[in-house]
């Protein structure tokens, strides 16, 4: 079992370094990494490996030609749970807080997904960047302003030369493509305003304590800084719509957030109703909750001049007009099919020689979820501009060994 080594870079010192750091990287063209050559498996390395981490890998290696041959966690039992389930070498296991730096300074590595608590992201992220090698994100990618400006000057300066790829399954799903595709075109004319909604029950805990920092970690998704609060760690599937929908970012956001039905774990709220204005004056309508026993629905719902895009993750999407009317179908299998054409296109791009590059958009849909929680947060109006200027800053205070300690994950469970 391999460890990093040496003292833990404090979160805050290294987001605040960022800007001069990413201008300082240098990072390799298009073509010099290793795993380009014909008939080559692509070799991925992959950094958090709780129940998504395993999961993406083996859509790499099934779905992308490609040998997941690193993996990274702060815990050793998961390390090892999915070093046995994809074939990892005890040698290429890394474990603690910054174990993923040893995986990144091995050469054979040619792409780094990222599967970790999006506390974490930012110095992940512009490190693998940074180190030469491409990278395939999940949403979201950070949990406050700082962390998504760092991650998109890495990936702007990058842009050309390695591929960085969020995981976003609506935009990679044909259904939701071709709806927005006659939303743009105009053929239901210009939108006036939009429904957008979350509705699940809840998430499983992964284990009971949820109270000292390694229960935290293991159960980051209750974590409002781990995970940057549902409206940043979940609802930011349907945010991510509404700005692909409305082709731009909110201008501000005013509503309310609260925490009644799911007071059992964590300090995450458990729903939000929230007023959004988009440009031209374009009101988007969005709630959520994540206590829906008995509902279930992520709802993205324009209404324009000559007719309505209704669209639902996992469920029916269409686009019904005065004289005009398209049908794309049931997307009942989005969370997987999703994700698999986002790693296909990924691996495609690396060996293709050809980067693709969706961070921009990806952190606005981002900087969208926290707009919305900032304004939870103070119970006021919150303007874009005003989001950014104040470049609020989030710190977990997670007081963790270094190396990891060794503890055996319960079986998950919904309530007490």
């Amino acid at each position: 079992m391999s460890s990093s080594k040496g003292n833990m870079m404090k979160r805050r010192s290294f987001l605040q370094a960022a800007a001069t750091t990413a201008a300082a990287f240098t990072v390799l063209p298009a073509g010099a990494v290793r795993g380009l050559e014909a008939n080559s498996k692509l070799q991925i390395g992959i950094i958090g490996c709780g129940m998504r981490g395993p999961w993406i890998g083996e859509f790499f290696e099934r779905h992308a030609d490609s040998k997941v041959v690193a993996l990274h966690d702060y815990f050793q039992d998961r390390v090892d749970e999915a070093g046995v389930k994809l074939s990892v070498s005890s040698q290429s296991r890394y474990i603690g807080l910054n174990g993923y730096q040893a995986m990144l300074a091995d050469p054979s590595v040619d792409a780094v997904a990222i599967e970790s608590p999006p506390y974490f992201h930012p110095d992940q992220a512009v490190a693998t960047l940074a180190a030469g090698k491409h990278l395939f994100l999940a949403k979201p990618i950070a949990v406050d302003v700082p962390g998504c400006l760092a991650i998109k000057d890495a990936a702007a300066r990058a842009n050309g030369k390695l591929s960085a790829w969020v995981d976003f399954q609506t935009r990679a799903t044909e259904a939701f493509q071709g709806a927005a595709q006659r939303l743009h075109e105009g053929h239901i004319g210009e939108p006036v305003c939009g429904q957008f909604h979350y509705y699940s029950m809840p998430m499983p805990m992964v284990c009971k304590d949820d109270s000292s920092a390694p229960g935290r970690l293991r159960n980051w998704v209750f974590d409002i800084a781990l995970s940057g609060d549902i409206i940043v760690e979940q609802n930011i599937h349907v945010l991510d719509v509404a700005n692909w929908y409305l082709q731009g970012h909110p201008i501000k956001v005013r509503g309310k957030g609260g925490r009644k039905a799911r007071t059992y774990c964590g300090d995450c709220r458990d729903h939000f109703l929230m007023t959004y204005t988009y440009p031209n004056d374009v009101l988007v309508e969005f709630s959520s909750g994540q206590f829906t026993y008995g509902f279930s629905d992520l709802c993205m719902r324009v209404f324009c001049t000559l007719g309505t895009v209704d669209s639902h993750y996992g469920g029916d999407v269409s686009v019904r007009g005065k004289s005009f009317s398209w049908d794309g179908g049931r997307t009942n299998t989005i969370y997987e099919d999703g994700a698999i054409a986002n790693v296909k296109r990924f691996a495609d791009s690396i060996r293709n020689g050809q980067p693709i590059n969706n961070v921009d958009e990806s952190a606005n849909s981002n900087l969208a979820s926290i707009l919305g929680r900032m304004a939870a947060d103070s119970g006021e109006e919150v303007t874009w501009d005003e989001m950014i200027a104040k470049g609020e800053r989030v710190d977990a205070h997670l007081e963790l060994p270094e190396d990891g300690p060794f503890h055996v994950r319960e079986r998950p469970t919904y309530a007490p």
